[in-house]
Order: structure tokens, then C-alpha cells, then sequence
């Protein structure tokens, strides 16, 4: 028996996952029970898995941001504590990870492989490429939409879901964070 693979991400409503700038993170909506909400998801025992653009992107963020910043929010330090897997063909360790390990090879080999030797449920926070590839090959069982109430059609970059196949969607649960941000949880099947 496989485990579960949740892919994590947050959007904004026209479906960009970052801005060029002007927004700050969390697009300026953060709230208490948003915060509170991440940090209960990030403290059940799971595995990280990140790909190499994602996993740079942290270690940048967490390197340059001061221990005021929203980078070191109390589910960011959870997350990054984790056990995790980063992905990739072109990093070397040692990774600024505190119990990161190094995965060569090809994503959706991997994973597969993971889903059937871990004991514990699988997450990627992130990691869109690698993610809307998991997802064509079946190994995504949820995808966790965070919805940011915003639309960024001048400043927003890359795009979530950009590039990846047809899916129809069976929604599994949602959920309203401080009375304007949504979190709907999905379970994807590739459209034929």
C-alpha cells in the first residue's frame, strides 16, 4: 500500500504562485488562523519532497531574511525541520537542510519509489515543475490549494498549474482562513 502525496501550494485567485514584486509573501493576507492552520498540517510526521528550483529558492530566502521575516513563520521552521528529499540531477551536498537527503534522478522514479517505502505521508510544498509532472503520472493523491484573495494579473509570475496536462478535479475538503483566504483540497485524475 502507497502513501498519501499531497502537493501544497499557494495561489493567488488568477493562479500565480509568486509576484514581481509589490505584494510581499502571503500576498499581504496572512492571518492567525492561517499561521495556526499551517503550523498543524506541518507538524504531523511527513516527508518533504522538493525539487531543486524550490529547494534553492528556501535556502535563498531563509539565508537573506532576518528572524523578524515571514520566511522564519513558526510553519516555515516546522516545515524546513522535516525529513526531506530534494530532487535533483544538478545539487550537491551537502544541502542546507537540517535532515535533507539528496535524490538523483528522475522525479517521477523517485517518488514512485517513495510512495512505496515510506511509512509516512509524503508533501511538497512548492516545487511546480516536478509537481505537474507527478501529477501526470498519477502519483499526486491531493492537491492543497491555498487561495490568496488577490488577482495579480500585472505583477504575478509562474503560473501553478502552466504547462500541465488536463485534470478533472473530485474536491475533498475546504475550508475558509481568517474569513477571506480558502483552502480547498482536491483529488486529481488525469482527463481523458
Amino acid at each position: 500500500m502507497t502513501v498519501t502525496y499531497t502537493f501544497d501550494v499557494f495561489m493567488s485567485l488568477d493562479g500565480f504562485g509568486s509576484v514581481s514584486r509589490g505584494w510581499g509573501g502571503y500576498w499581504g493576507k496572512q492571518g492567525p488562523e492561517l499561521l495556526a492552520h499551517r503550523l498543524a498540517l506541518y507538524n504531523q510526521e511527513q516527508w518533504m519532497v522538493l525539487g531543486a528550483h524550490t529547494y534553492r529558492a528556501f535556502a535563498q530566502m531563509l539565508a537573506e531574511s532576518s528572524g523578524e521575516s515571514e520566511v522564519h513563520d513558526a510553519w516555515v521552521t516546522r516545515m524546513r525541520h522535516l525529513p526531506a528529499i530534494v530532487v535533483s540531477n544538478t545539487l550537491d551536498e551537502p544541502l542546507d537542510w537540517p535532515d535533507a537527503t539528496l535524490a538523483r534522478g528522475d522525479a517521477v522514479e523517485v517518488v514512485a519509489r517513495l510512495k512505496e517505502e515510506s511509512s509516512v505521508p509524503l508533501r511538497s510544498h512548492g516545487s511546480l515543475s516536478m509537481n505537474r509532472a507527478l501529477m501526470k503520472a498519477g502519483l499526486v493523491d491531493r492537491v492543497q490549494v491555498t487561495l490568496f484573495p488577490v488577482i495579480t494579473g500585472e505583477t504575478g509570475t509562474e503560473p501553478i498549474f502552466g504547462g500541465a496536462a488536463d485534470f478533472d478535479l473530485e474536491l475533498l475538503e475546504q475550508r475558509t482562513l481568517d474569513g477571506r483566504t480558502q483552502q480547498l483540497i482536491y483529488r486529481p485524475s488525469l482527463h481523458a
